[in-house]
This record gives C-alpha cells, structure tokens and sequence, in this order.
C-alpha cells in the first residue's frame, strides 16, 4: 500500500508538470509560468525562468540537460540557466507547444505536442532519433499526454487526455511502432488522464487532472490502485531517491477559480509519498540525438 501524499516543494505552480529524477535530484517544470525546478536532497528548491512554455527537462548522456519548449528542443545550461536551441518542431504550427516526453532505452526520445490554446487537434507524437525528429504516425489530439514506456521496451503508452484514454503500441526494433490499441479508458466525470508513467513491475501511473488522485492500473489495464490527494489536479508522477520507491507528483493551480484556490490552498506543490514499489530509472537521451 502507498503512503499519504505530502508537499515537499511548495511551489504553488501554475502547471506543475515533467518531474524527472536524475542523479540525486527532482527535476520538474510549470508550463505556465515557465520555469525549471530543482528538488535536492537536502529538500532545498532552485527556479530557473525559462523563455517559453517549457514541457520537460530530460538527462544528455553527453552531459547537461535537453529541454522541451514551445519553441522546440533546446540544451538547458543549469550553471547558468541558459537555453540554446537546437531542433526545430512543428515551425508550421506556431500555436502549439511541446507537452511531455520520455526517453527509450536505446537513448531515443519520445514526445508529445499540443495546441497551447486547448482547442484544435494538432498534437501529435513524435519520436528524435540519430538527429532526425520524425512523426510516429499516432492519430492527432487536442493534449497529447506521455509517452510512457515499458520496462522492457516493447511497448509504448501514449494518452489522449480530452478523449480520456489511454493507448498502447508495440515498438518494433527499429522504433516504429505497431498498431495502437486501447489500454483503459477513464470516464470523464473521474478527470482527465494526463502523464503516464511505468513502474519497475510494468504497471502504469497517471495523474488525474480534475480527478483529485493518480491512479495505478496493472499491464492488462486492470485499476488495482487509487491514491487520493488533497488537491483536484494532479498531473504526473516520477520516481526518486536512492531506491527509486519515493513517488513523486506535480500538481496545477490551472482551470481553478477563487473559490477553488481557497479551498485548494497546496494546489500547485509538489507532493511525495512511499509508492510501495520501485520505479524505472530514466534514461540518458543518446548524445547522437542532438546533432
């Protein structure tokens, strides 16, 4: 059974999103009053502003940190807090942003856009593999949430949040992917699914946006789990510390009015609490990625 979830950074974000834990620290983003945080071990929190929207920060096995922002993927320099651009995406559509993302075991990334504004479907899911960002050919949403990957490696999770599912494919040795096939639907009076991620036993987490929980559905898309918090909009949950089986998750102050932020007054923190079971450790996106 997992503990009760607790803040350990209040930060109260805007959108809360992206926590990652690489080496000995939480890293995680608010999308809306862009920013880069760092959770350390000694519980201290640092901010950096980023230029845009920012969906997440991921590890270079170069060295450093790559970052997703509206205005595609840059290397984020944390000494001195700079951002360089180095891949351009979806330049024909200046109204989306980049969402979420994960990192294969081959170092590959996976990554979702979005219409910032919410209102057309035009996100799509992407895959940057040896410096080429390429269309998986996933069908198109209003918010792409994910992707998520499995333990192994074979199978790829992505979420259509307004739609309130999530899919699964099958990712072939050469990264494409089969046909996407239903893994759970969750119904809307519930919340909205938004990031996945996949635990050491290959059981799938996601935040419920409006749902005031995060859920743990098992590899056959069973719910064996339900972890309730005292917020409505929880957004994604990552694994840290030095066993990986501290939970942690971002939450947003997004989409509540007065009354609700009155009564939600953690809405916006970053909570943690035990998972009762191990994480997977994140990946290094391949320094060949990148040129």
């Amino acid at each position: 059974m997992t503990g009760t979830p607790a803040v350990v950074a209040p930060v109260g974000a805007m959108l809360g999103e992206g926590p990652v834990w690489i080496g000995d620290a939480l890293w995680f983003v608010d999308i809306k009053a862009p920013c880069v945080y760092r959770l350390g071990g000694d519980g201290d929190v640092t901010r950096w502003a980023a230029p845009a929207p920012i969906g997440w920060v991921m590890p270079s096995a170069g060295g450093g940190l790559v970052a997703g922002l509206k205005t595609g993927i840059h290397r984020f320099d944390p000494t001195d807090g700079s951002f360089s651009a180095r891949i351009e995406v979806e330049p024909e559509l200046p109204d989306n942003r980049l969402n979420d993302a994960v990192v294969g075991p081959d170092g590959s990334l996976w990554f979702g856009s979005m219409d910032d504004s919410e209102a057309q479907a035009s996100g799509r899911f992407y895959r940057l593999s040896d410096g080429q960002v390429s269309d998986t050919g996933l069908p198109p949403a209003v918010v792409t949430n994910g992707p998520a990957i499995s333990p192994d490696g074979r199978t790829l999770y992505v979420t259509d949040t307004f739609a309130g599912t999530i899919g699964q494919a099958d990712i072939s040795d050469d990264g494409s992917l089969g046909p996407l096939r239903p893994f759970v639907t969750i119904d809307k009076s519930d919340g909205y699914p938004d990031g996945p991620t996949v635990d050491a036993d290959g059981c799938v987490w996601t935040g419920l946006f409006g749902g005031w929980s995060a859920r743990r559905y098992d590899p056959a898309g069973a719910l064996i789990e339900t972890v309730r918090f005292p917020v409505a909009n929880v957004t994604k949950i990552a694994f840290g510390g030095a066993d990986l089986r501290t939970a942690y998750a971002t939450t947003a102050k997004l989409a509540l009015d007065a009354a609700a932020l009155d009564a939600q007054p953690l809405a916006g923190h970053l909570f943690a609490f035990d998972a009762g079971v191990a994480g997977v450790p994140v990946n290094a996106i391949s320094s060949r990625q990148e040129r």
